[in-house]
Formats: structure tokens, sequence, C-alpha cells
């Protein structure tokens, strides 16, 4: 597993997880109460590796946004 980089918010962070997507990569985020794992939802291999991140299994639908 590739380690995670934990940013503060600011417009260099903001175009580093835009080129982070774009990539096919995955990026957390944090909401109103817990946090979120983003992936293009367009992208296969970004869809696969959030339910390889979860454990979710493949029949266990996910939330697009």
């Amino acid at each position: 597993m590739k380690h995670a980089e934990c940013l503060a918010l600011s417009d260099y962070t903001i175009d580093r997880a835009a080129d982070i997507l774009r990539g096919g990569g995955l990026v957390a985020f944090p909401t109103e109460t817990v946090y979120g794992l983003g992936g293009d939802a367009c992208n296969g291999d970004a869809v696969a590796a959030i339910f390889a991140a979860k454990g979710r299994p493949a029949f266990n639908p996910l939330i697009s946004h």
C-alpha cells in the first residue's frame, strides 16, 4: 500500500488532489461527520481501488456523487 500524504487545505493541495484523481488515484477528504474516500467514478481502476481499500465486496454498490 502506498503511503498517504495529509495536507492542509490550500490551492496547491486542491491541485494535487485533482492530479491524483485524474491519474486514477484516490483521495480522502473530511465531511461533516466522517472522512470520505474519493476517486473518478468513470475510471474502472479507481473504482476497483475503492472497493479494495474498503474491503468491500463487489456486489455491495458504491454511492457516486
